[in-house]
């Protein structure tokens, strides 16, 4: 490959044609409808969890006990995401993006639609949190491979001058899942009432799950292979015995400023999202409708953002997109973080319209930029391992950490704070990086 093809970004002839119109379309559509499944599985537990679960599955005499075991349990998930991202990582970079995708939808799914099904605490006891860590454990193994797989393979078969904004597609399926979860919730809670909901109906939203997991899977069985996976592996025939092992020894500093942006982007969109229904309805004393509401338009607002941001990018760069994203970020944590009790449902609307509008234009702009940062020959696994240990730092850790210093201080700027402190890693990361636009990603 030479000089001139590298830096120009453009790519050689005979890969770029090699995905038709057809395909390309078939493969975005799959990995955004596939992100969305996964994701919105994953949001309707962190719902759940801020809202339900902290009664139904691990009631105590304290309230504020019951929210933090349940939120704990959502961050069980985050702990298999290592795992998971290791797993399928490995699995992708041997025998195809492809046929990875698809197992860890299907688990996915599985795993959701068990927790549909699961007894309470009051029908079968201490039996009952325990299946639900189980199977929150299946979901996050499943995340793990998910997230950066159906990035990889959209960065990887789509022309390389438009790759922000073609990877921002995948990347929607983190808001677009809360904005369906969001919208299953309400519609479960408008149809039987809050009662019903905490008592039983909580039930369908995983139930639904079903539907949309089978769509997906048919989606993407119907995909291509990534065309620069075919590629490396016609130059390199061999397949790479121990792929993590070699991108930790030929690529640690990408790999950790990968870990260091995904741990602060993790950071603020979990505050933004899990723990603003904490934030809301705890604290704000807002209606549970309100805090739904807020969050379902917030996340309308962060999937233009991050098609946005990944568009601009491909015009100046990713590293002063996800600059601008993570520094309005922490403006926005700011503001959010400290609007008082009885705030109106347009105010909180307004509020996390901005904060995850904000957290869009990071994504929009990290996005293609980690997938530019290593040779296709380990991609998916150096992303995959770096992506999901961060996830575990911010994600896992942020509503409980959040809740934590709530009700430590109660004052809801000490989690703002706590926002920019977890975003000053992110900024030098970013910063001391190398510009990937264009990049090409046969190597």
């Amino acid at each position: 490959m030479n000089t001139q093809t590298a830096v120009s970004g453009v790519l050689p002839l005979d890969l770029d044609t090699k995905v038709d119109h057809g395909a390309r379309t078939r493969l975005l559509l799959a990995s955004s409808v596939g992100s969305i499944v996964e994701w919105y599985d994953f949001a309707v537990f962190a719902v759940c969890a801020a809202m339900v679960f902290n009664t139904a599955f691990f009631p105590a005499a304290d309230p504020f006990a019951g929210l933090l075991a349940a939120l704990m349990a959502q961050a069980v998930g985050f702990v298999a995401r290592p795992l998971g991202g290791w797993f399928f990582g490995v699995l992708g970079d041997k025998i195809g993006r492809k046929r990875s995708l698809v197992a860890s939808l299907l688990l996915m799914g599985v795993a959701t639609i068990a927790m549909g099904l699961l007894p309470t605490y009051a029908q079968v006891g201490v039996a009952a949190p325990i299946l639900l860590v189980i199977l929150r454990l299946l979901q996050g193994f499943a995340v793990g491979g998910e997230s950066t797989g159906a990035l990889v393979i959209v960065a990887e078969s789509m022309p390389a001058r438009q790759r922000g904004f073609w990877t921002g597609f995948p990347m929607i399926g983190g808001p677009a899942g809360n904005v369906l979860a969001t919208t299953v919730i309400g519609a479960a809670i408008a149809a039987f009432g809050q009662t019903a909901f905490v008592d039983w109906a909580w039930r369908l939203p995983f139930l639904a799950s079903a539907v949309l997991i089978v769509f997906g899977f048919w989606m993407r069985r119907r995909i291509e292979e990534s065309p620069a996976f075919v590629e490396a592996r016609e130059q390199h025939a061999e397949v790479p015995r121990a792929p993590l092992r070699e991108a930790l020894r030929e690529h640690p500093a990408s790999m950790a400023r990968v870990l260091f942006i995904k741990s602060g982007e993790s950071t603020l969109f979990y505050l933004f999202s899990t723990f603003f229904i904490v934030l809301a309805t705890l604290f704000l004393r807002a209606p549970r409708e309100a805090a739904l509401t807020a969050l379902f338009w917030g996340s309308i607002a962060q999937v233009a953002a991050i098609l946005g941001a990944g568009a601009l990018s491909d015009i100046v760069g990713r590293k002063p997109v996800t600059v601008l994203g993570l520094l309005g970020s922490v403006a926005a944590a700011f503001h959010l973080f400290t609007l008082e009790s009885g705030a109106s449902e347009a105010v909180l609307t307004a509020a996390t319209m901005l904060t995850l509008t904000c957290h869009g234009v990071v994504v929009g702009g990290m996005s293609a930029h980690f997938t530019e940062l290593f040779p296709a020959r380990i991609r998916y696994t150096a992303m995959s391992t770096a992506y999901s240990v961060a996830a575990v730092l911010g994600g896992a850790l942020a509503p409980i950490v959040g809740t934590g210093l709530l009700e430590l201080f109660q004052a809801p700027i000490a989690v703002a704070i706590y926002a920019s402190a977890m975003a000053v890693p992110a900024l030098w990361a970013i910063a001391t990086s190398r510009e990937t636009r264009g990049s090409n990603l046969i190597q």
